[in-house]
């Protein structure tokens, strides 16, 4: 089946989303990450089971992504934030060690499209997606611009899809 078959067959049904802000310095209120994901999936009929804001610590990390991969509505995970070179970014690092199957694709069309965007620094993303237990997890870069790039141009074009294929 070509990959356009499998989109028509995975449909249009709304997919259960949980949002993951990792971040230092924001606040529920300023979280403008938080504020994109909800208004934009919640118009395309998504739902939004989860909402967690986090310091980027790793066993922060790790427990939050233990947690929400337990909840049976969830499909998938959506962390923003945490996936530079800084030493205080940490997403990467803990996500990365804990997927089952790596989606190099998310990363490397990430850092492509960011490219036209911000030159060479697309470099210093290390966004990440792939498979934890029977959840899709995607960490991208925490810039309000690089959530919308991921959201527009790679995830939201294929969730149906990816929901559909990691039950089927």
């Amino acid at each position: 089946m070509s990959a356009k078959d499998h989109q028509k067959q995975a449909g249009n049904t709304p997919v259960t989303v949980a949002i993951v802000t990792v971040s230092d310095t924001r606040t529920p209120e300023t979280d403008g990450n938080k504020q994109y994901l909800e208004a934009r999936l919640t118009e395309l009929g998504h739902r939004i089971a989860a909402y967690r804001l986090i310091k980027d610590e790793p066993d922060q990390v790790e427990t939050v992504l233990d947690e929400l991969a337990e909840m049976p509505t969830v499909q998938i995970i959506l962390f923003n934030g945490g996936t530079g070179i800084a030493p205080r970014d940490t997403t990467y690092d803990v996500v990365s060690r804990k997927l089952t199957k790596v989606l190099p694709g998310f990363g490397e069309l990430f850092r492509m499209v960011s490219y036209d965007e911000v030159g060479a620094a697309a470099m210093l993303s290390r966004a990440i997606g792939g498979v934890y237990g029977d959840k899709l997890v995607f960490c991208m870069p925490g810039s309000t611009n690089a959530v919308q790039t991921a959201m527009e141009k790679l995830i939201i074009p294929q969730m149906n899809h990816l929901a559909w294929e990691i039950k089927r």
